[in-house]
């Protein structure tokens, strides 16, 4: 039950980043040369991983989704603080929130995901499962 409620939260932070980026690529994303396609492989990405995080019970999808809520916010933070592509962002608007918001869930989701998949594999349960 848990790891069921656990794999809804990251797919819904896979989703919500996804939609953010798909929200800002339409309103000034796509005229950038570089940040703009990014912004599109991000709502792809964030979308393909979701599905892989809700039709398969493998450590794979999870550690994807903590990669993405990753990458995700640590070229954010580039972006605030150095640049990224000649973009500098301010941390200004709701779409800069919510992006922070949505990928933190991926990132925590998924380690916690990753977590509950190492505990099932253990030896131990393995045994008790044996068991029954």
């Amino acid at each position: 039950m848990i790891s069921w409620i656990l794999r809804v939260l990251v797919v819904l932070g896979l989703v919500g980043s996804a939609w953010v980026h798909w929200v800002v690529w339409l309103d000034w994303a796509r005229s950038t040369d570089v940040v703009g396609p990014l912004f599109l492989v991000n709502v792809v990405a964030g979308v393909v991983i979701a599905l892989g995080v809700l039709a398969w019970w493998h450590w794979l999808p999870a550690l994807l989704a903590t990669g993405f809520g990753l990458a995700t916010l640590g070229a954010y933070v580039l972006s605030l603080t150095v640049g990224l592509f000649g973009v500098r962002e301010q941390f200004e608007t709701q779409q800069e929130v919510w992006g922070v918001v949505t990928e933190a869930v991926c990132v925590v989701g998924g380690l916690a995901l990753l977590v509950l998949f190492a505990r099932r594999r253990t030896p131990a349960a393995l045994r008790e499962r044996e068991r029954v």
